[in-house]
């Protein structure tokens, strides 16, 4: 819908408003929830979780427009995995997935570092939401940016991806200092990553097939989103939690890498 209901021109900042009202949630949600169950427990969080879903689904009954699907071409398998399959669709939403397993990592794995330096809930809760608060900060900014040309895709990828995979292994650092860094430089890739990924999207896709692609590529950010703290887990129940940083870190290190490593070859091929 947020394809839909935007020109092309305007897309990257679209997206960019979707993730910032996202990020938004995630701000005050930790320490929302945080108060709540201070106050109440774990029925007052869930009551007033209820309330405001509720409250957010007669908005939206109420506000949002109708988007009719669009007459399309017959399509089959071989047609759908072809399309899925090609690089247009797999680079940004590998970057989607691999933004979604360090922010997942993040908000899950950052608590548990400040609470081992001897943070208190309402610090690793902040901490949390320095994550949000940066993501939302920088999401904005990063969209206009394409929108003007001042921004390419490749290039803000690449470096969302090389912010996060340093963010996360910041979290090796002791203490404060390390939970922060963490959080802001994961913040920082994530904001990046998220606008330009989608937008990348929807301008490879034909109009028509904008749901499924952007389907398709959802699912690929939920894998990223239970693979990347299975990762860590699973390193850090074998050794230590500093080592499952260190292994999300280095695969989210990877693409990026192998990008620069290649492009003074192709250069000098053209050449």
């Amino acid at each position: 819908m947020v394809a839909r209901l935007n020109p092309a021109a305007k897309r990257g900042r679209a997206f960019g408003s979707y993730g910032f009202y996202k990020s938004i949630g995630y701000t005050p949600g930790p320490l929302l929830g945080g108060v709540l169950m201070w106050a109440g427990g774990l029925r007052l969080l869930c009551t007033v979780m209820a309330v405001c879903a509720a409250a957010v689904a007669v908005w939206a009954a109420i506000t949002v427009p109708v988007v009719p699907p669009l007459p399309r071409e017959r399509q089959t398998v071989a047609d759908l995995a072809r399309r899925l399959a090609d690089r247009s669709f797999l680079a940004p939403t590998a970057a989607l997935a691999a933004a979604t397993a360090a922010l997942s990592v993040g908000v899950g794995f950052l608590p548990v570092s400040g609470a081992a330096a001897g943070l208190g809930t309402p610090a690793t809760g902040a901490a949390v939401s320095v994550l949000a608060a940066t993501a939302a900060v920088v999401q904005p900014k990063v969209s206009r940016a394409l929108d003007a040309g001042r921004l390419t895709t490749r290039t803000g990828l690449l470096t969302g991806l090389l912010l996060a995979a340093v963010g996360v292994a910041a979290a090796t650092l002791p203490g404060v200092i390390g939970v922060l860094t963490a959080a802001a430089l994961i913040g920082t890739g994530t904001g990046l990553i998220t606008p330009l990924g989608f937008a990348a999207l929807a301008a490879s896709t034909p109009q028509e097939r904008t749901g499924q692609t952007m389907g398709s590529a959802e699912l690929g950010r939920e894998l990223g989103d239970t693979g990347g703290p299975l990762l860590v887990a699973g390193v850090a129940t074998l050794s230590t939690l500093t080592f499952g940083y260190l292994a999300l870190a280095a695969l989210l290190a990877v693409g990026p890498l192998l990008a620069l490593a290649r492009r003074p070859r192709t250069v000098r091929a053209a050449e």
